[in-house]
């Protein structure tokens, strides 16, 4: 049950990316830079449209082939990793929903237009510009890190264990 659930949230997810990405297409492509988020004259976040050829930070620019394939091993690893019952606690499916879902709506763009595109540009500070999905692939990365290292509690009785056994 929790599989089923799981790849109905990567649909809204990617539905919910794909939804925005239109809109800024639609309304943002030829506008430039429209305050979003702004206190008086000081522009925190602002929606622009930018393509992305590389991925994070504009790394492994003009590489589409090659994030093309990473990002297919992940996302299908992750739907085996889920449907097949490997991961179980519902806070690291819940990061596995975030990070597969971001990437297919990610994986779309690479696809069917050559980049992504990109929409939430942080102008409070220097900081990428990024989007939803890698909203979602960030935040279900960063769960997965805090429940793996301070919740996973087979893995630290493990590492005692190997360590009494040294000792």
């Amino acid at each position: 049950m929790i599989s089923i659930i799981s790849l109905i949230s990567v649909a809204v997810i990617v539905g919910l990316d794909q939804l925005i990405k239109w809109l800024v297409l639609k309304n943002l492509e030829f506008k430039g830079s429209v305050p979003f988020i702004h206190f008086g004259d000081v522009e925190i976040i602002n929606l622009s449209y930018h393509k992305n050829t590389g991925a994070a930070f504009s790394i492994f620019s003009g590489m589409q082939i090659f994030l093309i394939v990473v990002t297919s091993i992940f996302i299908i690893a992750g739907i085996y990793a889920i449907v097949s019952g490997k991961v179980r606690r519902p806070s690291l499916v819940a990061s596995f929903t975030l990070i597969i879902g971001g990437g297919i709506g990610n994986l779309i763009d690479r696809i069917f237009r050559g980049f992504v595109i990109d929409y939430i540009e942080v102008r409070l500070f220097d900081f990428a510009v990024f989007n939803f999905a890698d909203c979602c692939v960030i935040i279900g990365a960063a769960l997965f890190i805090i429940v793996y290292i301070f919740f996973d509690k087979s893995k630290k009785a493990q590492r005692k264990k190997e360590l009494s056994e040294n000792e």
